[in-house]
């Protein structure tokens, strides 16, 4: 092994995991609908479009039917500056009208990688059951330094 090349032990045969997108919707007693975009593997260069245009889709989507959008990032790993492009531009527009996507469960690297970004249409949480109790308490409190609580979203209950 040289120097600066990865163990062979960290590196995934056939290269990295291929980006896999998953919306699940349920309701929630006095919360409403809530939908569940899911990713699981590595979000890169090669990928990262999809990603934006999936997550602009699904916060449009929730938008139309009156869900609340949630993004989990339990399996996923962001691999480069144009992953963080491809969470920051879907949410831009939540982030002005003084709005967050709640993102569930990122992976310690991810939540790390999202503190430092400082991307204001983004709000981390450990487990679904935070993020719902945040959707359900109508004001997102700080989650990660820099942040700040969003204003409250009209309910479509």
């Amino acid at each position: 092994m040289e120097i600066g090349q990865p163990s062979p032990a960290r590196v995934r045969p056939g290269g990295p995991a291929p980006l896999l997108l998953r919306t699940e919707r349920e309701h929630r007693t006095g919360l409403g609908a809530v939908s569940v975009l899911k990713a699981r593997g590595t979000v890169d260069a090669d990928n990262a479009g999809r990603l934006s245009a999936a997550l602009a889709a699904h916060i449009a989507d929730a938008e139309r039917a009156g869900e609340h959008p949630l993004l989990d990032l339990t399996e996923a790993h962001l691999a480069c500056a144009a992953a963080l492009r491809a969470l920051a531009a879907p949410t831009g527009a939540l982030a002005r009208a003084g709005r967050a996507l709640h993102v569930v469960q990122p992976r310690p690297h991810v939540r790390e990688t999202l503190a430092e970004a400082g991307l204001p249409g983004i709000r981390t949480h450990a487990d679904l059951t935070t993020a719902l109790r945040a959707l359900d308490s109508g004001e997102t409190p700080p989650t990660e330094p820099g942040t700040v609580p969003t204003a409250p979203r009209p309910t479509h209950r």
